[in-house]
């Protein structure tokens, strides 16, 4: 089939699904990845596509429609210029994730030399773009999960990044830190209340990890408690913690933060005005 329509054919399908724009941007990843050129060239090429690269496409569209996430059937996403694996034993990186791990990079790059642990790290994309824009860093990586860890330790290989990494549960955690604290803390736990799962898309609830996602509505900040009462006995003085938050929870978790002694609480809003970074110290 001509490229040119086939093109035009997957967006015009893709926007039954989803969003006139997000139609056009994920059509564009696709083939840029299957055709191996750059969107803006699609427009310009004379192509008829080949048996392979038209079942390649239409295998993806087939997987799009059901909603399955582009980054899954891809197997990789971008995050913060870099390219990290990702599979459905981890969350997909987002934008305000993205944002976080920024403002850490902006507000601590001055300091040559820092210790520093992402808990619940799941792909490793926070830990990974820390210590590659702020190499001279020492840097770990937390999580419960098995799988997990396996697609976060590819990432840092991969990316040619040193991270240390622990398995271990922060709500109950059994690892000791040996004559160490740490300047940053930084995390981004499950933190969705159970009934904000209707408000959801389908692309979320049916393929991403719940373990990741969800927290019960009766202690939705339990996380939270558990990484705050870990920094009493680990963070560094004068160090600072890092979350990314239930946009709906700003309060309570600036209570929360204060609860645990903790005197300097800065709610930050991300790009779409939204309550979702508290900075601690």
């Amino acid at each position: 089939m001509n490229l040119q329509l086939y093109y035009n054919n997957y967006i015009k399908q893709l926007s039954g699904v989803y969003e006139a724009d997000e139609a056009v941007s994920i059509t564009n990843w696709v083939f840029e990845d299957i055709l191996l050129v750059k969107s803006f060239q699609i427009p310009m090429l004379e192509k008829q596509l080949s048996f392979t690269e038209e079942n390649d496409l239409n295998d993806i569209l087939e997987r799009l429609l059901l909603h399955e996430p582009l980054q899954y059937i891809l197997g990789y996403a971008y995050f913060y210029e870099l390219k990290c694996i990702v599979n459905k034993s981890v969350l997909i990186p987002r934008p305000e994730t993205e944002e976080l791990a920024r403002l850490i990079v902006q507000r601590e790059k001055v300091n040559t030399s820092l210790n520093i642990i992402d808990i619940g790290t799941g792909s490793g994309c926070i830990a990974i773009s820390l210590k590659h824009h702020m190499p001279q860093s020492k840097v770990w990586a937390m999580d419960i999960s098995t799988e997990a860890l396996v697609v976060s330790k590819q990432n840092v290989s991969d990316n040619k990044v040193a991270i240390q990494f622990v398995q271990d549960d922060i709500r109950d955690s059994q690892f000791k830190f040996e004559n160490q604290k740490f300047d940053i803390i930084v995390s981004n736990p499950p933190y969705i209340k159970e009934d904000e799962k209707a408000a959801m898309h389908n692309n979320v609830l049916n393929y991403e990890p719940s373990l990741a996602l969800f927290v019960p509505n009766q202690n939705a900040l339990l996380f939270y408690k558990a990484i705050l009462a870990f920094a009493k006995g680990n963070l560094a003085e004068n160090g600072r913690i890092y979350f990314e938050i239930n946009e709906a929870l700003g309060n309570e978790m600036k209570e929360l933060c204060l609860s645990f002694g903790f005197q300097n609480v800065e709610l930050q809003k991300d790009m779409q005005g939204k309550d979702r970074i508290l900075v601690v110290s």
